[in-house]
């Protein structure tokens, strides 16, 4: 199996224990925000039917993705279907392979927990574990993180968990659950990025989740609740933020991390335009920094071409950099990865050119210092 080496930079990152502090606290503001009934409500009446049906379990391996300005971490957004998180631990040992016998006991209990609790909520304590376990994306074994994905299904199997990594148009879906193989699945580990379930291909699974016959983790409504990057804009709103009733604590962390956060359709687009060094777009749909333009860099053609209600218009929060020994300063991300309220680990990304990428010579994923 590979070492994913030439994703694993050998730099550590300095991180202030304040600023991780804040980062932490930030992820558990959130957790608390996506349960807030009023929160809930309001939504609900913004997201697909498919995202306001709560399976009554959460979402594994979540994280949060910030930029750092000094000591005060600045969220930049919230995903879902997270990859990554094995390569982050290892990223304190690059030369250990991307195997689940290279993490720690307490690491792969601390990740097998999260699966548990999933399994156990969705069957309201009937089961402890799942039986079977489907690990489904597109085109897997086309992925670049399909290594992290054998080290997952490895790490179910030593658990006793039958485990198998799937494309959709390999599952049998319908209203009546989920079956790989003639044998039924009921935890899909989901690295999908169809985050709503929206596409033909997803219809089966959509039944099957809608009717709780499989946990689906992570899922739809999480996403909704989270993920989705237009909840930024009422994050960022002071007059939404009141109308949540969150602690002096929560509401003020929000409005010192969260960056300003508009929808294109609703700005002026002659001031936005000459305001845009200082902004960032964002497509409200996409996953690993694609489509996003820095305005700086932005052509006026590409501007006017910008779908109104697609585009998230954002405050630009340049990143920190990272001394490297051999390769030079370079721009950090800094991530959090998380179940619920439960931080499993924090990593750095360091790269080079406009947003985060796993190409940059001597970047890739890097072990944190807290100072």
């Amino acid at each position: 199996m590979s070492s994913f080496s030439e994703n694993l930079s050998s730099a550590v990152v300095q991180l202030p224990a304040i600023a991780l502090r804040r980062m932490v606290g930030v992820v558990r503001t959130l957790d608390r925000l996506s349960r807030n009934p009023q929160y809930r409500e309001q939504v609900y009446a913004e997201v697909p039917d498919v995202a306001r049906f709560d399976p009554g379990h959460d979402a594994v391996m979540m994280c949060y993705d910030f930029h750092l300005a000094g000591e005060m971490p600045r969220l930049i957004e919230v995903n879902t279907n997270a990859g990554g998180g094995m390569l982050a631990y290892l990223a304190q040992a690059p030369a250990l392979p991307v195997d689940h016998q290279s993490l720690p006991a307490k690491f792969r209990k601390r990740l097998l927990q999260t699966f548990s609790d999933e399994i156990k909520k969705h069957s309201t304590g009937a089961k402890l574990k799942p039986e079977r376990i489907a690990i489904l994306d597109e085109n897997p074994t086309e992925q670049y993180l399909y290594p992290e994905m054998a080290a997952f299904a490895d790490l179910f199997r030593a658990w006793g968990v039958p485990t198998e990594i799937v494309e959709p148009r390999q599952l049998h879906t319908s209203a009546e659950g989920v079956d790989f193989d003639g044998q039924p699945v009921d935890l899909v580990y989901n690295r999908h990025c169809d985050f709503y379930l929206a596409s033909d291909e997803m219809a089966g699974l959509r039944q099957a989740y809608l009717a709780s016959k499989v946990c689906l983790t992570p899922n739809p409504h999480m996403y909704g609740l989270l993920a989705d990057k237009r909840r930024m804009i009422l994050w960022s709103d002071p007059q939404q933020r009141a109308s949540w009733h969150l602690s002096g604590n929560d509401e003020r962390l929000l409005e010192q991390t969260v960056p300003n956060t508009s929808l294109l359709a609703a700005m002026d687009l002659q001031r936005l335009w000459s305001d845009r060094k200082r902004l960032v777009f964002k497509p409200v749909d996409s996953f690993g920094s694609r489509g996003v333009l820095i305005g700086e860099k932005l052509s006026r053609k590409r501007f006017d071409q910008l779908p109104a209600e697609r585009t998230l218009v954002q405050e630009l929060v340049p990143p920190s950099m990272s001394e490297t020994a051999d390769d030079g300063p370079m721009k950090t991300d800094l991530r959090v990865y998380a179940y619920r309220n439960r931080v499993l680990g924090v990593t750095a990304r360091l790269y080079r050119g406009q947003v985060t990428n796993l190409r940059t010579p001597g970047g890739g994923f890097a072990s944190v210092r807290i100072i």
